[in-house]
């Protein structure tokens, strides 16, 4: 296998059908590339002409050393990491290419280097990163709820959700309420309303509307933006919702929002599932990735939803010097 670097429209000639998330798309990735600091890196393992492996990874290189990551901090892309593709199905042969691409990688970027700083959150279908691990890297794994809508109706899928979300639904459905797909000005208004969430919570948000304007228009069919609004026309509260080939995600906004006494954040989520059932952007979405597996408060609320647990592996540069890194990047965000 060699190591390539690739250009957008190689990396989109590359890309394969499935097995990818939606921050994966040569569209998503021209956007970070844009906004994400330091440099991006799509790198591709090769056996011939024939792509067997893809990773994007972000370099910044201060004053001393090397940060080497994927996904980027602090752009709200929960996951990203290697896609493994070897031309047989067989898991030895499948073993072999994911062993081989991570020396390539980890040889490349010299990630084991006293100065060589490397975080990758992996995407949910990347399931082997022993490699890393016998590299001396740390590996954890993280969660994610799953809505599997695959020949499911809607209300098939909430009579599974716990008893008080589907109160919580039906009551906001009892109101005069409406809860529509819209453009700009909406996630406008959503993305005011999430920072404003975490100011709440003297939480930093990092993201800048421009970057989540330019991912919006730059991904097309590939994004939504959910409102609720009241009988008057006033908007409640928003959603933002990005797509893979497979899946749907919720990526910002649906903080709790009460009206007349009633919840309706959970209507956002619901409309979402309806639509994917009904009006997907493309036929092939059939799952809702939640997000938020993670924090014990989110999950609290998430878990009613009935979805599966999905398990997804973080490789991270041993816990000592990472802990310190992480400090630093916080300070420069404060």
């Amino acid at each position: 296998m060699q190591l390539e670097r690739l250009s957008i429209a190689e990396w989109a000639d590359a890309l394969p059908a499935t097995g990818t998330e939606v921050f994966h798309s040569p569209e998503a990735l021209s956007v970070l590339d844009d906004h994400a600091p330091g440099r991006m890196e799509l790198l591709g393992g090769f056996k011939g002409d024939r792509p067997t492996a893809l990773l994007p990874v972000f370099v910044r290189e201060p004053v001393v050393g090397r940060i080497v990551t994927s996904p980027p901090p602090g752009m709200g892309v929960p996951r990203l990491g290697p896609i493994v593709m070897p031309a047989s199905p067989k898991r030895r042969k499948r073993e072999q290419v994911n062993q081989r691409f991570a020396e390539l990688v980890i040889e490349e970027f010299d990630l084991g280097a006293s100065t060589t700083l490397f975080s990758m959150a992996c995407h949910a279908g990347f399931e082997d990163p022993r490699p890393y691990g016998w590299a001396d890297f740390d590996v954890g794994t993280r969660f994610t709820y799953r809505l599997d809508l695959d020949g499911h109706d809607p209300e098939e899928v909430l009579s599974n959700a716990s008893k008080s979300l589907r109160r919580e639904i039906n009551d906001a459905r009892e109101l005069d309420v409406a809860v529509e797909r819209e453009g700009v000005e909406s996630l406008r208004r959503t993305f005011d309303g999430t920072k404003a969430r975490y100011e709440e919570q003297d939480k930093t948000f990092p993201q800048s509307w421009p970057y989540v304007r330019d991912l919006y228009e730059s991904l097309g069919d590939r994004a939504r933006v959910y409102a609720v609004r009241d009988s008057e026309g006033d908007f409640l509260t928003g959603m933002t919702v990005l797509y893979s080939d497979e899946d749907a995600y919720f990526w910002q906004g649906g903080s709790r929002t009460v009206h007349e006494g009633v919840a309706v954040n959970s209507l956002l989520h619901w409309r979402v599932v309806e639509d994917i059932v009904d009006d997907p952007p493309m036929p092939s979405v059939r799952g809702y990735d939640l997000h938020g597996a993670n924090t014990e408060r989110l999950c609290r609320y998430k878990s009613k939803f009935g979805g599966e647990l999905v398990p997804y592996h973080v490789v991270e540069t041993d816990g000592y010097r990472m802990d310190l890194a992480k400090s630093a990047y916080e300070r420069v965000l404060r």
